[in-house]
């Protein structure tokens, strides 16, 4: 029996979808979608008030509305980091008995496979083509439809997601209408385009809250599956954020004074950690952007407290907030403070930084280590964050600037290479084209992701973390302004390397290329205002 078949050999119906007249005949294409010819040239670098029309038209546009005000956009109306689906598509990759579809143009879907097997996925990722002709008469929908049904096998998958990217989000392909569950296979289909998410941060948001809404209506329904560790003993706490595995451990060893449990992580790595999530009495949003998530954890009744337990003042700030969520008894929230406080103060003695410093990055935990470098000693001037602000930032927020630090939240690149050149600093923290601006400056840079979001963070574990590589590389100026004096005299920009002759100047190119641009722009206005 084909997969897409029932017992009687008949394809299910959904609504919207005509039944095969017969076993192995084609579907019908009753899906009819608005303006796709003007959709499928969207993308996350188009122009983005003419693509956000058509998604409306093609019925995308209550999603849009949902995500401009769950992410609301800063100075660029575009990612200007790695394309948003790689922090969903991530996810879902780390899931247990999981299965990944993504539908979009293949040069989106090769880059996004690519940068998964990068950062260590060992799965495949399903992909759906289409063409031209696909995407316009409605045939994407019913491939992707019996994709899923060709892949919904209980033995092997929990849960299948799907996920549009920017053209088939343009174009309103209606994975709302894919079943809910196949053979008890549940199906979660989302949409990730450039022009509706603002980064890969907040598109795992986008994934987390999807799965934790199809859970919570699951636990609505009847008895689900316990965790793989068995009913909970005491009360617990869900941690919000991708965060660094020691991290959780750290943890759970500081609320252990309270009688208090850490339970999952959200983003989780298999589904019944979601069920486990939703039965914590409090949602502690280390990381503050999932708004989605945070919204299904309200709606499940359960308190939420921000920021997290790093430095000194952020442990007992921290405390205080679960002891209060708990009614937890002061007596013993001081026992835990006066636990675990002197030693992350020792901590942070024993391992001070001294330097000027910029920060800057997107994965949603620079203001959290922000105040780690400023407890550890550093002079830190700046901390941009491509995420946008909410209110479970606003401790660490107002933190900062009252140690004269200034914040700017949904951060351009143009913002954070401003604060370097404002702040002239020692060493310069940020994302990979922050990084190369520093270095071509001589100035010593450390690449935020892989070298200091990567480490623990929480509790006396992460007092000390950040010293050793903050302070290597604040010691590595000398080694920079070797290198500028050896390479010096080969040029700079265009007309950096060894030539025969230097390359000449063309401004009359640049000129034109100036006005093309602008005529670009006027005319754009032009059928804006038609």
């Amino acid at each position: 029996m084909h997969p897409s078949e029932n017992a009687k050999g008949e394809a299910p119906a959904v609504a919207g979808v005509a039944p095969e007249a017969s076993a192995g005949a084609k579907p019908q294409r009753v899906i009819p979608l608005v303006n796709a010819p003007e959709a499928a040239a969207a993308s996350c670098s188009g122009d983005k008030q003419a693509v956000r029309a058509a998604a409306a038209k093609a019925g995308a546009g209550e999603i849009l509305d949902r995500y401009a005000a769950d992410y609301p956009v800063g100075p660029h109306d575009q990612p200007q980091s790695m394309c948003p689906a790689f922090g969903s598509l991530r996810v879902g990759l780390r899931m247990r008995r999981t299965a990944t579809i993504l539908s979009g143009s293949a040069c989106c879907v090769y880059g996004l496979t690519f940068t998964s097997h990068f950062y260590g996925a060992r799965r495949s990722v399903g992909y759906v083509p289409f063409n031209s002709e696909t995407l316009v008469t409605g045939k994407l929908f019913e491939d992707i439809r019996e994709a899923v049904f060709h892949i919904a096998k209980p033995e092997d998958y929990d849960a299948i997601i799907v996920t549009n990217l920017c053209v088939p989000s343009a174009s309103g392909v209606p994975l709302r209408l894919l079943p809910k569950q196949i053979n008890g296979v549940r199906i979660v289909g989302i949409d990730v385009p450039g022009f509706g998410v603002p980064t890969h941060a907040e598109a795992k948001d986008v994934l987390s809250g999807a799965m934790l809404n199809y859970a919570r209506t699951e636990i609505e329904a009847g008895p689900v599956p316990a965790p793989r560790t068995g009913p909970k003993k005491r009360p617990s706490v869900a941690l919000i954020g991708e965060v660094f595995p020691a991290d959780p451990i750290g943890i759970s060893a500081l609320l252990q004074p309270l009688g208090i449990d850490v339970g999952p992580v959200v983003p989780v790595r298999e589904w019944r950690e979601l069920y486990g999530a939703l039965d914590c009495e409090v949602a502690a949003a280390i990381h503050p952007f999932y708004t989605a998530v945070l919204r299904e954890f309200d709606l499940a009744g359960r308190r939420i407290v921000g920021s997290a337990p790093v430095g000194v003042d952020g442990t007992a700030a921290w405390l205080d907030a679960i002891g209060n969520a708990f009614n937890v008894p002061a007596e013993r929230v001081a026992e835990a403070k006066n636990k675990f406080l002197p030693a992350i103060k020792g901590a942070l003695s024993a391992a001070p930084i001294r330097g000027r410093i910029t920060l800057s990055g997107y994965e949603g935990s620079e203001l959290l280590v922000g105040r780690l470098l400023v407890e550890s000693g550093a002079d830190l001037k700046y901390v941009g964050t491509a995420c946008g602000r909410t209110e479970w930032s606003k401790a660490d927020c107002e933190w900062l600037e009252a140690h004269g630090v200034r914040v700017q939240y949904r951060a351009s690149l143009e913002q954070d290479l401003a604060a370097m050149d404002e702040f002239e600093p020692n060493l310069a923290i940020g994302t990979t084209p922050v990084v190369q601006a520093a270095k071509t400056r001589s100035l010593p840079a450390l690449y935020f992701t892989n070298l200091i979001s990567a480490r623990p963070l929480m509790g006396p574990a992460g007092a000390g973390s950040l010293a050793a590589v903050v302070n290597a590389a604040l010691g590595s100026k000398g080694r920079f302004d070797t290198m500028r004096d050896f390479f010096d005299g080969v040029g700079a920009g265009d007309n950096s390397g060894i030539w025969e002759k230097v390359p000449e100047a063309k401004p009359q190119f640049r000129e034109m290329h100036r006005r093309h641009l602008e005529k670009q722009a006027r005319r754009r206005k032009a059928e804006e205002m038609i």
